[in-house]
């Protein structure tokens, strides 16, 4: 055999053998990626599933028993009507709860056996029937005198030990809060309050009109109640119905279930014969009862018509044209100004705030006192309006 012929036999050999060598670490290496991409993915799967499943069963293990289709039911209702949209939650900063403020007046309890029977009866019935989230806090406002307010440190304990919710306890000043209101209001006491003139202590009774003006910027929202009320449902339902305000309403309130408007509008009536005003409903315009009020804060803010309707010459030219004397404070200011501009207002369910007073049956409007009484739909709160027994669950 030449050279030649062994140096090209030689080198073929080699080539071949590099080849085969070549093919086989080639296939090791396929296989070994193979065995740790496909395996190592495997155990990724399970891994994930396990933690979705466990992830989703401590959910649903830590789900607070409240039932809160109702929530679902008025997004949807929003999502479909254009009702004004509002942020998910009331007043929410990170990493805190979600707050839900309610707020009452709690003046001269210390020295009345009658509203701390009141007060113990509300108390109980919240708490019994209150149902949150775990990330929620019903926060409680009290305006209150300083007497009231040790007492009612005193008693709040007890009277919210069933409470399954958490929450937090404020007291108001009274005289801070007035100090702050007369300045406002002065004008309006004129034409609603019980005394002759605009009395410095009358102030206190026209919070709610002027709330947005007073209350922090952050608290977008907050309901006001009366201390004569009884639970029957769970408080946090109430303030879904923020929910269903269109977008020119800025407080939410239930029709008076009397003919007191009836009354009072009788002379504006007498002229204009043909007017809605003081009539039943639900063709009628009956005024307005202030024992429960969803207050938007935020709304009352922005609404150019409704701090317009607050100046003193609008409030003298609306009482003059509706011969308008009342005694009841915000609840009349509310129903003078909701004759003339309903929009403003988002009217709840009677059973929101179902009163039980009767005084004017008995006095003079016993042929229609029904008309302005019935009441359809579940009652979610009973109203001891004019110290009126409130019925036993």
């Amino acid at each position: 055999m030449s050279l030649l012929r062994w140096f090209s036999a030689t080198v073929g050999r080699i080539s071949t053998f590099r080849s085969y060598q070549i093919v086989l670490l080639l296939a090791a290496a396929l296989a070994v990626m193979a065995f740790y991409y496909f395996g190592s993915e495997k155990q990724n799967f399970s891994s994930t599933t396990k933690r979705i499943k466990q992830n989703h069963a401590s959910h649903n293990s830590n789900r607070n028993d409240a039932d809160l289709s109702e929530d679902t039911r008025f997004i949807h209702h929003e999502e479909k009507s254009g009702i004004r949209q509002h942020d998910d939650g009331f007043e929410k900063r990170p990493g805190e709860p979600q707050q839900y403020h309610a707020l009452m007046m709690f003046t001269k309890v210390d020295k009345s056996r009658t509203l701390q029977n009141k007060f113990e009866v509300a108390m109980r019935s919240m708490a019994k029937h209150g149902r949150f989230l775990e990330d929620e806090v019903l926060v409680l406002h009290f305006v209150s005198d300083e007497a009231s307010k040790e007492l009612g440190v005193r008693m709040l304990p007890e009277l919210l030990m069933e409470a399954s919710f958490l929450y937090e306890v404020v007291f108001h000043d009274v005289g801070d809060l007035t100090g702050k209101l007369f300045p406002i209001v002065e004008a309006m006491q004129r034409h609603f309050s019980a005394g002759s003139g605009a009395y410095y202590s009358d102030a206190i009774f026209f919070l709610s009109v002027a709330m947005h003006r007073i209350m922090p910027a952050e608290m977008k929202r907050i309901v006001q109640l009366d201390l004569d009320l009884k639970y029957r449902s769970n408080i946090r339902d109430l303030f879904q119905e923020f929910r269903l305000f269109s977008p020119e309403a800025v407080i939410g309130i239930v029709r008076e279930m009397q003919p007191v408007y009836r009354h009072t509008f009788w002379q504006y009536r007498k002229e204009n014969p043909k007017s809605r005003v003081g009539d039943p409903p639900p063709q009628g315009l009956p005024g307005f009862n202030s024992g429960v009020m969803l207050l938007d804060l935020e709304a009352m803010q922005r609404s150019a018509l409704y701090n317009q309707l607050l100046e003193p010459e609008r409030v003298a030219r609306l009482a003059e044209q509706y011969h308008f004397r009342g005694h009841l404070g915000d609840q009349d200011f509310f129903t003078m100004i909701g004759m003339e501009h309903p929009e403003l207002f988002h009217q709840l369910p009677c059973g929101w705030n179902r009163q039980l007073c009767t005084w004017w049956r008995d006095h003079g409007y016993g042929d229609i006192f029904q008309l302005y009484y019935h009441c359809e739909g579940p009652v979610h709160v009973y109203h001891g309006n004019c110290n009126t027994p409130i019925p036993d669950d």
